[in-house]
């Protein structure tokens, strides 16, 4: 009876150790596998954080060009609205100051009457006259400055094709005359600073 008890308590003992055994080659075991584990949960982690990064960096990216390429389509936008602008601004302006040209143009013939018949009151001395006629050629040729007329004065200026039309070539009274305008036979006139009619004149050769 003292051997069976004292068989049976060997026994257990042995169990006893042999599990110990057991878990302390367990214990490495999981200990390493647990080390793994965390080591790709980490490399999972700072993977994850990487795309992530990437990501935003790329998004940012298209954002940056796409507000570039809005900015760009703007400007030229802007641009091209102020050319229209400009180009606008000064045709009306072009056509507010030339509106009136073909009325002038129609006029000048009467004015060159007017000055004709005015020089010549005043060269038959009827003072009365020429002063009603003064009176009357002044105030319509002040209308007709205020609307952007101005006379050319060609005589004993250069001959310029420009300006002048040659309607006959004279021999010039003096050296310093050739090549000039040395009678005006019609008077030119500017509007608004360009030619309305071309002076015809007389050039010394």
């Amino acid at each position: 009876m003292a051997s069976n008890l004292m068989y049976k308590n060997i026994v257990m003992a042995s169990k006893k150790s042999t599990e110990k055994e057991k878990e302390q080659f367990q214990q490495p075991e999981n200990m390493a596998e647990n080390t793994v584990n965390q080591e790709q949960v980490k490399g999972n982690e700072s993977e994850l954080e990487s795309n992530q990064t990437e990501d935003a960096a790329l998004v940012e990216s298209n954002d940056a060009e796409s507000t570039q390429s809005e900015k760009e389509k703007y400007l030229r936008l802007y641009s091209e609205f102020e050319n229209f602008r400009r180009r606008t601004t000064k045709e009306r302006l072009e056509w507010m100051q030339n509106a009136s040209k073909d009325m002038i143009e129609a006029v000048l013939p009467v004015v060159d009457d007017m000055e004709r018949a005015l020089s010549a009151l005043k060269n038959a001395g009827d003072s009365t006259a020429s002063e009603g006629m003064e009176l009357i050629f002044k105030k319509l040729y002040g209308i007709l400055e205020r609307k952007g007329l101005k006379p050319m004065n060609a005589k004993g200026e250069d001959f310029n094709p420009d300006l002048h039309e040659a309607v006959t070539q004279f021999a010039a009274p003096s050296p310093e005359l050739v090549g000039k305008v040395i009678d005006e036979v019609e008077k030119g006139y500017f509007l608004n600073d360009k030619v309305l009619r071309f002076a015809k004149v007389v050039v010394g050769n």
